[in-house]
């Protein structure tokens, strides 16, 4: 809560100065985000300047550093919670270590974009692909994560098998497929980034660099095929398994079916609620630079740069949400990482057991009502 309640006022304090900069200095300097400008036949009036001011991007660079840290010590938490359980890893386990590890993989790449986010890009063309190329292979592994744990968890609660759960082998495999698909999805970004001198911008900039009539038409298919394939349609695989895992939830009194998927639709809620905006406002975008949405004013440009980046923000602090909700929602969790501080000495017995202490009573109060009602 206390990493939502810092990034809200870092985004609150960003938006207000940046809404005081732009009445102030709002000019018709050709010049946006992306560095692809438009024309006045695009714009329906005289180029004109969509860019943000120095502090949003001394806020960027802020707020990038803050995910940063939480996450990767948050994920790496999960990390070695999950490898220390060992022999009572379930399915579900695995599935979320290797999510971490997709977040650990976005988190190494924050501290780069904070840079670049206030001096331009200056590591070179190297790391400007790879970077890029790790970036959205973590995004794509996230999501198709996610969908993953959707179906395993319908086999198991709404059909009462355990098809993958019993076979750890298969479930490393898909894993494994997983980030194949998602290394090779990152491909066209990774293939097309690069660090060149921006003339308009007077530094180095890491960007697709597209050249000719078809570089509209590849920029507009990459990010179709990031909305449909890397968001839209697992979302739909999503929204069909829980749907129908919470109906069968509906008319079952074990409540330990129901927090075992507590934790898991916590997890998919957050990421919707961190991605959603992001991809719809990417979405507009995308349908303003291939001319089926029009932009009239340099006004409209401007906020458009603003509400994407906001949502950027959000889509980025997602990877350091998940952490979050594995300590306050997940029981399992908090116990095998108390165990784990427990035995290297961290904490004392005493408090281990107090904790471990209140969590059998909730599970013995939970049993004793469902035992009462069912009689």
């Amino acid at each position: 809560m206390k990493l939502q309640l810092l990034i809200f006022i870092v985004l609150r304090y960003l938006v207000l100065t940046t809404q005081e900069d732009y009445e102030k200095e709002f000019s018709t300097e050709m010049y946006d985000l992306d560095n692809i400008t438009y024309s006045e036949d695009e714009l329906g009036s005289s180029p004109c300047r969509a860019s943000l001011p120095d502090s949003w991007n001394m806020g960027l660079m802020i707020t990038f550093i803050i995910v940063f840290v939480f996450s990767m010590v948050g994920n790496s938490i999960v990390v070695y919670v999950v490898c220390y359980m060992k022999n009572s890893r379930a399915t579900t386990d695995i599935y979320l270590m290797h999510l971490a590890v997709a977040d650990l993989l976005f988190s190494v790449t924050l501290p780069f974009w904070a840079v670049d986010a206030y001096t331009g890009w200056i590591f070179g063309n190297f790391l400007c692909k790879v970077l890029s190329g790790f970036q959205e292979a973590s995004v794509y592994c996230s999501v198709f994560l996610l969908a993953c744990i959707s179906v395993d968890r319908h086999f198991a609660i709404v059909r009462a098998t355990r098809i993958l759960s019993s076979r750890h082998l298969l479930v490393k495999v898909v894993c494994f497929v997983v980030w194949v698909m998602a290394g090779l999805l990152s491909l066209p970004v990774t293939i097309q980034k690069e660090s060149f001198n921006a003339a308009d911008l007077g530094q180095s900039i890491c960007y697709e660099n597209l050249t000719g009539e078809s570089s509209d038409q590849w920029r507009v298919g990459v990010r179709v095929l990031r909305h449909t394939v890397g968001f839209f349609l697992p979302l739909l695989v999503m929204a069909v398994c829980y749907g129908w895992t919470l109906v069968t939830l509906f008319h079952t009194r074990n409540q330990q079916k129901h927090k075992a998927i507590r934790v898991i639709l916590a997890v998919v809620v957050a990421f919707i609620v961190c991605w959603l905006p992001y991809n719809i406002s990417v979405l507009i975008d995308t349908l303003t630079r291939g001319g089926t949405l029009q932009v009239k004013t340099c006004e409209t440009r401007y906020r458009l740069e603003v509400i994407l980046n906001v949502t950027q923000l959000m889509a980025f602090m997602h990877c350091a949400v998940n952490p979050v909700l594995y300590a306050f929602i997940g029981e399992k969790f908090r116990n095998q990482l108390l165990l784990a501080l427990y035995k290297h000495g961290l904490i004392s017995k005493q408090v281990w057991m107090a904790f471990r202490r209140g969590s059998v009573n909730s599970v013995m109060s939970t049993r004793s009502r469902n035992t009462s009602a069912t009689m």
